[in-house]
This record gives C-alpha cells, sequence and structure tokens, in this order.
C-alpha cells in the first residue's frame, strides 16, 4: 500500500476515536495535512525522531485522551531508546504507528537501515513492547488501528504523494493544537 493511503486510514481511525494525532516531519505531515486537515492533528515541522517521544508524554499527561502518532522507520530508528520508553510505560492510550518504507522518504529516498534487513517488530519485542503487530494489506490496517496495539508497524510503497506544503505557519499548527487540548488540559 501507499504510505498515503496507510496515513488516510489512520486520519480516518483518529478522527473516529477523538484522537490526538501526532505526525512525522516532512512529507507524512504533508500527506496528512492533504488528506484531513484537523485542529488535533500536530504536524511536525523538524524534530526528526521524536514524535513517537512527543505523542508518548502527550498520552501519559493526559491519560483520559487517545494519542496516535504516525512515524516513519527512519525518524524511529534515530531514536530507538523511544520503543523501551514505550514498552515500560505502556499506555492503553497511545498508538504508534510506523510507516516503513525503507527510506528516507523526505530527504532524497536513501535506504534506511530496515532496507538492508532491521526488523523494526524484532526490535520493538526486543524493547519489551508486549502489542505489536505488523501490518502489510490496507484490509489489515483499519482493525489494527482500533485495536489494543500498542505499536503498529506498516510496509508501505517507497515514495511521497505529490501533495502541496502545509498551508499553516508552525504558530498556527501548536496554537490549534493545543486548543483541541483545552478541554483536556483544564481538567
Amino acid at each position: 500500500m501507499k504510505r498515503i493511503e496507510a496515513i488516510a486510514l489512520a486520519a480516518e481511525a483518529a478522527q473516529a476515536q477523538d484522537a490526538q494525532l501526532v505526525c512525522n516531519i516532512g512529507y507524512p505531515s504533508r500527506e496528512l495535512f492533504s488528506v484531513m486537515d484537523r485542529p488535533e492533528n500536530f504536524y511536525m515541522l523538524g524534530s526528526m525522531g521524536l514524535a513517537s517521544s512527543i505523542g508518548l508524554g502527550l498520552a501519559l499527561a493526559k491519560p483520559e485522551r487517545k494519542v496516535m502518532v504516525l512515524d516513519g522507520d527512519g525518524s524511529v530508528l534515530m531514536n530507538l531508546g523511544t520503543l523501551a520508553t514505550i514498552a515500560h510505560y505502556a499506555p492503553e492510550n497511545y498508538l504508534l504507528v510506523i510507516l516503513d518504507n525503507g527510506c528516507y522518504g523526505s530527504t532524497g529516498s536513501q535506504p534506511t537501515c530496515t532496507h538492508l534487513g532491521t526488523d523494526l517488530f524484532a526490535l520493538a519485542k526486543a524493547a519489551g513492547v508486549k502489542k505489536v503487530s505488523l501490518v502489510e494489506r490496507a484490509e489489515d490496517l483499519s482493525p489494527a488501528l482500533l485495536g489494543r496495539e500498542v505499536v503498529v508497524i506498516v510496509k508501505v510503497e517507497e515514495g511521497n504523494a505529490p501533495v502541496p506544503i502545509i498551508g499553516l505557519s508552525p504558530k498556527e499548527i501548536i496554537e490549534r493544537f493545543i486548543r483541541s487540548l483545552s478541554e483536556y488540559i483544564e481538567a
């Protein structure tokens, strides 16, 4: 499946669950913005490797709110320690979706270590994540997104969708994201 198709399914699942959605930098954020922009989406415009950590912190701070993170294989490889921290806390309201296309898609499609044989499923299990699954077909993704997993690894095709740049400033992104959390922050 194409990454943008997986992102569209994740966006639908996030909306259905009234989930906050933190998205990896570069093309994944642009693709999410193009398929379903909502105030509950936090588009990473920098800080490669930190989407999973930001989402985890948000999930731990507000356990009553579902948090979904869309991250890339390259970003997760850059911050492998996050898998151990996710395994340790394993919050019920957190889901990390790793979109594994085997390349750094936003910087020229250079191969990542998953393209060269690194197994993110095995790494997540070795880090102690008990609820992890691997999805290779579009029809299996929606059930995984709505299930009880903590980490879902989705094998997607290499390639970026031809989508425009996000039409919001960083300030606009964070302000509307915070407003979408306001009822939970005050609680």
